[in-house]
């Protein structure tokens, strides 16, 4: 998908990434934690698998009620890719409400 068809695309999804220092983010619209260790932890979100990559990286807050992580640490990258990419059968969630 182009630049340009993301822009001309109207989605009611309404997701918030706040950084802050580098050091603590914040993300809305959260579905699922994948994965996580100290140096890479992979979210779905409503736009898509987001990868936040870094050191120390820990997971300071999981919400369901309200979609939201927080993710403290080192962070040195955040990047996006298709939500059509097969994830991991077990995620985070799945292990914590089994």
């Amino acid at each position: 998908m182009t630049i340009e068809e993301r822009k001309t695309m109207t989605t009611s999804v309404i997701q918030n990434l706040i950084l802050e220092n580098r050091g603590k983010l914040s993300i809305s619209g959260v579905l699922d934690v994948l994965s996580f260790d100290d140096q890479v932890v992979i979210v779905e979100t409503e736009l898509g698998l987001l990868t936040v990559k870094g050191e120390n990286l820990r997971i300071n807050k999981l919400s369901i009620d309200t979609s939201e992580v927080i993710v403290e640490g080192d962070i040195a990258s955040l990047s996006y890719s298709d939500k059509n990419i097969e994830k991991n059968k077990t995620s985070i969630m799945s292990k914590i409400f089994k």
